[in-house]
């Protein structure tokens, strides 16, 4: 089945490739500079600390949907165990077994393809079995630390959380800026709250992933105009899910990923933020949401922070 019309009109108009050069393989984390990143030091003015992650659990947010992609499996590999002999120091060690997207979460750019095609043109068979992503792992996003906008859509509607058939547009997240009283500008990641996460903190996994609200098919040119670096939510599916065209499957992803080569994350709690902004008066932060360096990989766990 080809991709519609519609969707290759929007992703003509989105198109971010050679933007940076033919060689570029961060796309829109260029627009994260030194300056933008001096001016989002400045929005620290209590230090108040807020941890956005998920704990890493085996029972997580996963549940078969997508397959392969497992909660983490902990196991201990030496408990209490004195390895230089007798009466030495004695070590214990872990290892783990997981989805790198189980649980909160970075996509790279080669996280998805469309028509054969990867961000900036390249051929989706330059991720193989064994190498993993040969241009634009995620180990590729060395730094990513800029400033933070929570666009609380729910609280701008005016909800605890937005109905699961509710596709945010571009007037959802206008209705936040208005809210937030500030504006998003180049180089900020935008940390999209949809309320969805309370329904897997109250236990419900299933409910979670199906039916959940999330951005609609016309954000990207939003995202795209207003030249956001990165794009985070509180969802599992990221977009709306099911999807809002029928027999279009993560058409965001792949305007984002491919076409406008902008990361984007997935199941980060935005609750303890959306009271702490609102406490707070002010919506903007110091956000630093470091990639596992993964050499290959198509996706990441992160623990953001937002410094308030």
């Amino acid at each position: 089945m080809t991709l519609p019309v519609e969707f290759h009109d929007i992703a003509e108009r989105v198109n971010n490739w050679g933007r940076w050069g033919a060689d570029d393989e961060i796309g829109t984390l260029n627009l994260v500079t030194d300056d933008v990143v001096r001016a989002a030091a400045a929005e620290v003015r209590t230090g108040r600390r807020v941890p956005l992650a998920l704990p890493l659990r085996e029972d997580g947010v996963q549940t078969g949907l997508i397959p392969g992609r497992v909660n983490p499996l902990h196991s201990m590999v030496q408990i209490n165990q004195e390895i230089f002999g007798p009466g030495t120091v004695a070590c214990s060690d872990d290892l783990v077994t997981m989805g790198l997207q189980a649980g909160t979460h970075w996509d790279a750019l080669t996280h998805v393809s469309h028509s054969g095609k990867l961000y900036n043109g390249r051929s989706a068979g330059t991720v193989t079995p064994h190498g993993g992503a040969e241009f634009s792992g995620i180990d590729k996003a060395r730094h990513v630390v800029s400033r933070g906008v929570l666009l609380d859509v729910a609280r701008a509607r005016g909800v605890d959380r937005l109905a699961g058939g509710h596709a945010v547009t571009p007037q959802d997240l206008e209705a936040a800026e208005e809210l937030a009283g500030v504006r998003v500008r180049a180089g900020d990641i935008v940390l999209v709250r949809t309320g969805q996460m309370q329904v897997y903190l109250a236990g419900d996994r299933q409910g979670y992933g199906y039916p959940s609200p999330g951005l609609s098919l016309r954000t990207p040119e939003w995202f795209h105009a207003r030249d956001v670096a990165a794009v985070a939510n509180d969802t599992l599916t990221f977009e709306i899910f099911p999807p809002e065209t029928d027999d279009l499957w993560l058409p965001v992803h792949a305007l984002h990923l491919v076409e406008m080569g902008m990361l984007q994350g997935q199941n980060w709690n935005l609750e303890e933020l959306s009271t702490a902004c609102g406490q707070e008066g002010r919506y903007a932060f110091l956000l630093s949401a470091m990639p596992e360096p993964f050499v290959g990989a198509t996706g990441t766990p992160v623990a953001p922070v937002a410094v308030l």
